[in-house]
């Protein structure tokens, strides 16, 4: 037996065949029904059905809003881990677990809600829309329900990263002089730059897939608060499938073209830190 036989831990070939068959049946066999359904189309008849105007909006809406809504995660991820890992507080525990609410709730009754708080009559929309922000039935809207669907994403996996950090490291580089900016830029700054990465990049394709939550805080307008994801939806409505189908594909392209770069970010982020 060789050395790398020895070392394998038990069941690989169970294990391996369990992976291949799980994301066969559950992610490859239905992406590839969705791509042949797409291939009944003609290529003017598919570039007819993803490149209307009302399509190029709802594009141009949904990346827009998902990479917004994946920046903010990552400012606002960053301060709550580092927060709960490096601070002692009444109610951490609580904060702590409140972080995994979006996790939990259906993202129809956060949309629900966020309608409900920022419309005109509701509690925070009373006094925000006579200042012009617009929490309801908008854009913004749109952002804020994708910002609290991906927050966890980026606090769970900075969060890990925090608690395992080298405090005597902090330490030696105050003992050198290093002021607490210069300490955060050259010893904490190049550990979390890969988990941060690592959690827009969940942030933004839950963004971007993300449906249940914004139909209820959008006015799903074409050319103003419409989606792709809904216009998906649309097309099903129409008995349109191959239609929806098109979109689908074009979409899972585009977020396959934002998503390798960001990858590949990351993992020369790991490589130059180690």
């Amino acid at each position: 037996m060789s050395a790398g036989a020895r070392r394998a831990l038990p069941g690989f070939g169970l294990g391996l065949g369990y992976t291949v068959l799980y994301l066969s049946l559950m992610v490859l066999i239905p992406l590839a029904m969705a791509v042949l359904k797409a291939a009944e189309l003609s290529w003017a008849e598919f570039w007819a059905a993803v490149w209307t105007p009302q399509a190029v909006a709802a594009y141009k809406l949904t990346f827009a809003a998902s990479l917004t809504a994946a920046a903010i995660n990552v400012v606002l991820g960053l301060v709550v881990a580092w927060t709960l890992v490096r601070y002692q507080f009444p109610g951490k525990r609580l904060v702590d677990a409140l972080v995994d609410v979006p996790f939990a709730l259906p993202t129809a009754v956060a949309g629900l809600v966020y309608a409900s708080l920022y419309m005109k009559t509701g509690w925070f929309g009373q006094f925000l829309v006579p200042l012009g922000f617009e929490g309801a039935y908008s854009r913004t809207g749109i952002v804020l329900v994708l910002v609290f669907t991906g927050f966890p994403f980026v606090v769970r996996t900075v969060q890990p990263v925090l608690e395992d950090l080298d405090a005597e490291a902090e330490e030696a580089a105050h003992i050198l002089g290093a002021s607490r900016w210069q300490t955060f830029r050259r010893v904490l700054l190049p550990t979390l730059i890969p988990p941060a990465l690592t959690g827009f990049t969940l942030a933004f394709a839950r963004a971007v897939g993300e449906y249940g939550s914004v139909i209820f805080v959008s006015s799903n307008l074409p050319f103003e608060t419409e989606i792709a994801p809904i216009l998906v939806v649309t097309r099903l409505e129409e008995f349109a499938y191959r239609e929806a189908a098109a979109i689908a594909v074009l979409l899972l392209g585009f977020s396959f073209a934002l998503l390798v770069p960001v990858n590949l970010l990351e993992r020369w982020s790991k490589r130059h830190d180690g």
